[in-house]
């Protein structure tokens, strides 16, 4: 098969394999949007903001050394291990709504997680070089690789590659779901949340961990499809 050939194909079985975990990529954001907006603008009863709920969960959970800063931005909250730092977005450090008591109680369980060693999160770390050389490097081998038949054993490379950070995506998802489980555990035995708000701070940590499940089967889903086309090459 010529180049211009196999490159049509490969455009088409993009199309083929990846179409349906692309809407449902979509369809899952949509509804992440939806459930943040529909929670984001409802004011707890307790009239916690974002970074009171972190600072209880730690103090709940007895995980000391960890700051808590603003950082600009919408979905930006995350908890960096580096610096034990837990960086709360402008939509949730200072508001008082369910949401952001859900996501700053979310951030405030991976800092547990990392201050009690917690093993998923361990492996994650380890991947983690790996999976950012893949994510660099992986498609220029696999580009060049498609280009010609001479270059092929550079497809695998990128196969290989890419591999690392499909693992990585895999391994993000234990560690998310226990995050949230952390936090909801914490919010439920200190009374954050009355047991309506916790049932809506629940529905947002299910809707953001969704993308997390829509993005691992993508990504595993891309993986299959580049080893088919490789076989197909070699046979």
């Amino acid at each position: 098969m010529g180049y211009f050939g196999y490159l049509a194909y490969y455009n088409w079985s993009y199309l083929l394999y990846m179409l349906p975990f692309m809407i449902l990529s979509l369809v899952v954001q949509g509804v992440m949007n939806s459930t943040f907006r529909k929670y984001g603008a409802i004011r707890n009863s307790r009239n916690l903001t974002g970074v009171q709920a972190a600072e209880r969960v730690l103090m709940h959970t007895g995980v000391k050394g960890v700051r808590i800063e603003r950082v600009s931005g919408n979905y930006s909250d995350h908890f960096d291990p580096r610096t034990n730092v837990i960086r709360l977005s402008d939509t949730v450090y200072n508001s008082n709504s369910i949401a952001a008591v859900g996501v700053a109680c979310h951030e405030a369980g991976h800092a547990v997680q990392h201050a009690q060693n917690y093993l998923p999160n361990k492996i994650r770390s380890v991947i983690l070089p790996a999976a950012n050389l893949g994510s660099k490097l992986s498609w220029i081998f696999i580009v060049l690789g498609l280009i010609t038949s001479t270059l092929q054993p550079l497809l695998y490379v990128g196969i290989i590659l890419f591999s690392a950070a499909v693992l990585f995506t895999l391994a993000t998802l234990p560690v998310e779901f226990n995050a949230s489980s952390r936090a909801l555990k914490c919010i439920k035995e200190t009374g954050m949340l009355s047991e309506n708000e916790y049932t809506g701070a629940k529905r947002t940590l299910q809707a953001a961990a969704m993308t997390y499940v829509a993005s691992s089967a993508t990504a595993v889903a891309q993986l299959l499809r580049l080893i088919f086309i490789a076989n197909n090459r070699r046979n």
